[in-house]
């Protein structure tokens, strides 16, 4: 028990600097990372086939698309040429957005639903079928490390008193009912954000019996953070994003 003590205090106050400053390779390791093609697959009949959640289509040409949205991040398609290269700020405005390459599209300004509020939001996590994955990397955002408090973020026990239903899991349909109604009980501006590619896609539970399909079937979804699971500084990103005050949109 002294050594840890003593660590402690030899440590300090040890506190992430993201946003102020980009994340760290510690918190963002690569397999948290988005996949991204190479511009040319010698094998994209193999590359394809490796991928065990179909996250891989063919693209123009001889090139090949991934989709963020469906991706769980086993690096099968490394001895194919891909490499983990996404940053943080990984969350999408659309389920469009997690294509990569992205598929052409008319321009559009990225929705700022929480705006009004300023500095503050509260957040009620759902979790509608998951693995547990996902919890333990949102819940980590209470935690001194990451300290989401000092942005203003607070999570909540109701969602009459949140701004955010941040969900987890892909949505069963014993959880259709229970996640409409949170997201009916959340006041107005309120906004959804699907943490996870099952809420998004399904991951690897997509072909299962009793699953309700994607959670922007329920409801509407404002943010979609891919990953399995993605890492806290990316749902933090997310967000920050519906308040207008992530990464991308400060150095975009």
């Amino acid at each position: 028990m002294s050594s840890w003590v003593g660590q402690a205090i030899r440590r300090g106050r040890l506190t992430t600097r993201y946003p102020a400053e980009p994340a760290t390779e510690l918190e963002l390791p690569m397999l948290a990372r988005a996949p991204r093609p190479p511009a040319v697959v010698p094998d994209r009949l193999g590359a394809i086939a490796a991928c065990p959640v179909a996250a891989l289509s063919a693209a123009g040409g001889s090139g090949i698309r991934a989709d963020e949205g469906r991706c769980i991040r086993c690096a099968r398609c490394a001895a194919h040429g891909f490499d983990f290269s996404g940053s943080a700020e990984c969350s999408r405005p659309d389920r469009a957005g997690l294509l990569v390459p992205p598929v052409p599209s008319g321009p559009g300004a990225r929705a700022v639903p929480l705006r009004q509020l300023g500095r503050s939001v509260h957040v009620f996590l759902v979790d509608a079928g998951s693995c547990n994955a996902c919890n333990h990397e949102v819940l980590a955002l209470t935690n001194p490390y990451y300290d989401a408090q000092r942005l203003g973020i607070f999570f909540t026990n109701s969602p009459r008193h949140a701004d955010v239903l941040l969900v987890v899991g892909v949505p069963t349909a014993e959880m259709t009912e229970p996640v409409r109604r949170a997201f009916e009980a959340l006041p107005s501006p309120k906004a959804v954000v699907a943490v996870g590619v099952c809420p998004i896609g399904g991951g690897v539970f997509q072909s299962t019996p009793g699953l309700a399909g994607s959670l922007e079937e329920l409801v509407p979804v404002d943010a979609f953070v891919p990953g399995c699971p993605p890492a806290p500084v990316s749902v933090l990103d997310a967000i920050l994003g519906l308040l207008g005050r992530s990464r991308a949109r400060t150095e975009g």
